[in-house]
């Protein structure tokens, strides 16, 4: 929502990986960094050239750990299937073939995670904090960082300048 002030989910557009009892995994999906992944990234042997994908912050928790998102199902490594046409893996064997010669399309490279502890996440769904969609591949992957929040929210039919949270969040 508009008015959610948090800093690190300000306009934020999340996909929600795992929601449990036990709390819940997500991705910040529109947080561009102007870093190369291969400058961040230590292989040995290192790299021999770099396909120049850009590092993405996926979320506050863990900024150390790595995440590969993908619009298809990727080639002989491991990954789980979290949407409809959508994959995620931390595979260190898929990030050095994407880092050399970026075979798959649709990727993105992601530094930490979104986390909630049991029953956080549903207290904030409860007081109106986010806004829920169906997830997009063409809104992920082909939307400019800058502009998904907005295009998330106008798909759903609504004027951000309009939306307001329920009681109990400030």
């Amino acid at each position: 929502m508009p008015q959610l002030c948090d800093p690190d989910f300000k306009e934020t557009v999340v996909l929600l990986c795992e929601h449990d009892q036990q709390g819940s995994f997500g991705l910040v999906l529109n947080r561009q960094t102007k870093t190369p992944v291969s400058s961040v990234v230590r292989f040995t042997p290192p790299i021999e050239s770099d396909c120049g994908l850009q590092l993405w912050v996926g979320g506050p928790v863990e900024p150390e750990r790595g995440w590969i998102l993908l619009g298809e199902k990727p080639p002989e490594v491991d990954s789980v299937e979290v949407a409809e046409g959508l994959y995620l893996s931390s595979s260190p064997e898929l990030l050095r073939q994407l880092l050399e010669n970026q075979q798959l399309g649709r990727v993105r490279l992601l530094t930490g995670y979104a986390g909630w502890g049991a029953g956080q996440l549903d207290a904030e769904l409860s007081a109106s904090a986010w806004l829920i969609t169906g997830v997009e591949l063409d809104l992920i992957f082909d939307t400019p960082a800058g502009e998904m929040w907005e295009t998330a929210i106008r798909r759903l039919g609504a004027d951000p300048s309009l939306l307001q949270m329920g009681k109990g969040i400030h």
